[in-house]
């Protein structure tokens, strides 16, 4: 078995800024030795280390459909971060995993997913869209609806998929942005909001949530006005992990932990922890 706490080395392929004000950057990053393969689902994270500096968690941003290259969506806030920020093509950094659990696929198989996502915790969302939309998976589901919004335009992650997607005729996508600029032609207003006009059947639809906690709480009393049942919304958390593995303790929900446990969690379930998160 491998040795959990033992990093691989990763050799960085990209790195792309994202955002206007350069604070989110996607690493992409590919195997310097593969040794085995390296099978995740979307949903899941990975610790990405540097020696000297430190590790932090990030959720995959990448589709499991294409395994040569994993992305990761960094937002700049602290040492680690900042540099691998700095980080250039041919540099490597170490990775563990992958870690926790990822978006139920069999659950969602020949259902409507309704994919709702807010600012940088679009990532793993992205991850799942692409892998859903991918020719060998795109027959497993039924309506794909993505809803996706941030602060401003400048903010929005991955502009280009983005643009793609909206292209395609077998999904339906909203981008929205709390302000908008001169040059924004766009849906203007909250993520909520924009949930709030949707037209879902809850019989036969689970929705995927991910994204700043002011925009999960305002999106759940919506949720359950469009009549989803909790076991049918699945929310991402990405709490004051750590470890990653379970062995530190910092992010505990009760007895449940988030990097072991989840960070995948259905509503259902979070309804019976302590509202810690």
């Amino acid at each position: 078995m491998r040795n959990p706490y033992a990093p691989v080395r990763m050799r960085v392929e990209r790195n792309a800024v994202e955002t206007e004000d350069a604070s989110i950057r996607t690493l992409s990053l590919s195997f310097v030795e593969r040794r085995e393969v390296f099978a995740f689902v979307p949903g899941q994270f990975a610790e990405l280390s540097l020696l000297g500096v430190g590790e932090a968690p990030f959720g995959i941003a990448s589709s499991p459909a294409d395994p040569d290259l994993l992305d990761f969506t960094i937002s700049r806030a602290g040492q680690v971060t900042t540099e691998l920020h700095y980080l250039e093509p041919g540099d490597t950094v170490g990775l563990r995993g992958p870690l926790g659990n990822g978006y139920p696929l069999e659950e969602l198989h020949g259902r409507n997913v309704l994919v709702i996502g807010g600012g940088f915790g679009f990532s793993t969302l992205r991850a799942f869209t692409s892998f859903a939309l991918h020719p060998a998976n795109r027959g497993d589901f039924l309506d794909l609806e993505v809803v996706y919004g941030a602060r401003n335009p400048g903010l929005l992650l991955y502009k280009d998929e983005l643009k793609n997607w909206g292209r395609r005729d077998d999904m339906s996508l909203s981008v929205t942005v709390d302000n908008a600029d001169q040059d924004w032609s766009g849906r203007i207003g909250t993520v909520p909001a924009a949930v709030k006009t949707l037209q879902v059947d809850p019989e036969s639809t689970t929705a995927l949530v991910c994204g700043p906690p002011a925009m999960i709480r305002y999106t759940l009393p919506v949720l359950a006005e469009l009549g989803l049942r909790p076991d049918r919304i699945h929310l991402s958390l990405e709490m004051k992990m750590k470890c990653g593995i379970g062995k530190c303790g910092r992010c505990n929900i009760g007895g449940s932990y988030v990097c072991t446990d989840g960070p995948v969690f259905s509503l259902a379930r979070l309804d019976r922890l302590p509202r810690e998160y």
